[in-house]
C-alpha cells in the first residue's frame, strides 16, 4: 500500500517493468523518497490504530506523500548549504 501511495505502483509492477535490475524498488528510491516512506510507515500505524479502513488510509497517505515530497523538493531547490561547507558563504 505504501509503494502505491508514493510510487503509484506495486512492488510486483515495478519488478515486471525492471526485470534487468536486482533488488526492489526501494533500493532505487531517492533519499527524499526513502524519508517520506519512513514517515508514511509511522503515519500508517497511527491511522490503523485510529481504526481507519484501507481506502481512507490510502487517501491520507497519498496526501502526506505529495505534501512531503513537494516540501523536500522546495528545500532542495533553495540551495540549503551543507553543514560545515564554508565555500558557499
Amino acid at each position: 500500500m505504501l509503494n502505491v501511495s508514493l510510487f503509484d505502483k506495486t512492488a510486483k509492477q515495478w519488478r515486471d517493468e525492471n526485470k534487468n535490475l536486482k533488488g526492489n524498488m526501494r533500493d532505487y528510491a531517492s533519499l527524499n523518497e526513502l524519508l517520506v516512506l519512513a514517515n508514511m510507515e509511522s503515519y500508517n500505524a497511527i491511522l490503523i490504530e485510529k481504526g481507519l479502513e484501507q481506502k481512507e488510509r490510502m487517501i491520507e497517505l497519498r496526501k502526506l506523500a505529495r505534501n512531503q515530497m513537494l516540501s523536500l523538493e522546495k528545500l532542495n531547490n533553495t540551495g540549503i548549504k551543507r553543514l560545515g561547507d564554508k565555500s558557499k558563504k
